[in-house]
């Protein structure tokens, strides 16, 4: 039997490569996606609707990750971060729960697919979100 062959020697020979490794920190999802969309007045429409179903003011579009659920201290977890679209799921201890998928047309213009459970009621909405303009102050 060689001298190399032995698992004593194979052993240090891989902790001495493994020290040689570094940690790369995980990333965590960026959803630049949202951050390219335009701040300012959004209308929100039921796809295949001309009524508007609301009108809101983002300086942050990751607030549309949570339209059923707009208070803070929701956690989320970042299912898809691509390019051109988004979906996150969230949890808001005591008020329930959802899944959003945002997918981007142009910086102007999306399409939101969110289901979940608020107020005790599930709910499932598809959303067409166009920019509307600059927000009006009250």
């Amino acid at each position: 039997m060689a001298i190399s062959s032995s698992p004593f020697l194979r052993l240090c020979g891989l902790t001495i490569a493994l020290a040689g490794a570094t940690a790369v920190p995980a990333q965590a999802p960026s959803l630049t996606m949202l951050d390219r969309l335009e701040k300012g007045s959004w209308q929100l429409r039921e796809r295949g609707s001309d009524a508007v179903l609301q009108t809101m003011c983002f300086g942050d579009a990751r607030r549309m990750i949570q339209i059923r659920h707009p208070r803070q201290g929701c956690s989320r977890y970042v299912i898809e971060d691509t390019p051109k679209s988004v979906t996150v799921h969230y949890t808001c201890p005591g008020a329930g729960h959802g899944r959003t998928t945002i997918r981007s047309e142009t910086n102007r213009l999306v399409q939101i697919d969110t289901q979940g459970i608020a107020e005790g009621r599930p709910f499932s909405q598809a959303i067409e979100a166009r920019r509307a303009g600059a927000c009006t102050g009250s």
